[in-house]
């Protein structure tokens, strides 16, 4: 055990000195009987995060998957040993070759249907009309210009 510092003050009296003598001794015993209040111990480990029922449950399922297609391959190999082990090679297809082409030859009429009808239409606007604007536009920018110079005409070539 620790002894009682030595106080600098001086003492009025044995009994005061034996009192805070004991008084720092139980001190000292309370300091050293304490237990810490900070809990320091691992975590509990919960069972259900370390065993992943899940994954388990899959690999089951893949295991179960794996098993039968086994079993399917072994009693197919069986049948071929038990008979002369002839091949299957039936085509079970439909031709669709002649689906296809009728189906060319149906879009071709139909393409040239859409193309008379828009070869004998009529045009929404009129040719010599347009003309006859775009010259008389021309003629009015004509009259309105100091200096005649480069410009476009309405048929897109530039004169002088």
């Amino acid at each position: 055990m620790h002894r009682a510092p030595q106080l600098t003050l001086p003492r009025g009296s044995k009994y005061l000195q034996c009192t805070w003598e004991k008084a720092y001794q139980d001190h000292r015993k309370k300091v050293q009987d304490a237990q810490p209040l900070v809990d320091t111990r691992a975590p509990l480990s919960l069972s259900h995060l370390h065993l992943n029922l899940k994954k388990l449950k899959l690999e089951e399922e893949r295991l179960s998957v794996i098993d039968r297609d086994n079993c399917l391959l072994l009693e197919k190999v069986s049948c071929i040993m038990r008979t002369r082990g002839q091949t299957d090679n039936r085509n079970d297809y439909t031709h669709r070759r002649g689906n296809r082409e009728q189906e060319l030859h149906r879009m071709q009429r139909k393409n040239k249907i859409i193309l008379g009808r828009i070869t004998n239409s009529e045009p929404l606007y009129q040719a010599q009309k347009r003309q006859e604007d775009c010259a008389r536009t021309e003629k009015y920018r004509d009259s309105l210009m100091k200096y005649p110079g480069r410009r476009q005409t309405c048929k897109g070539k530039s004169r002088n």
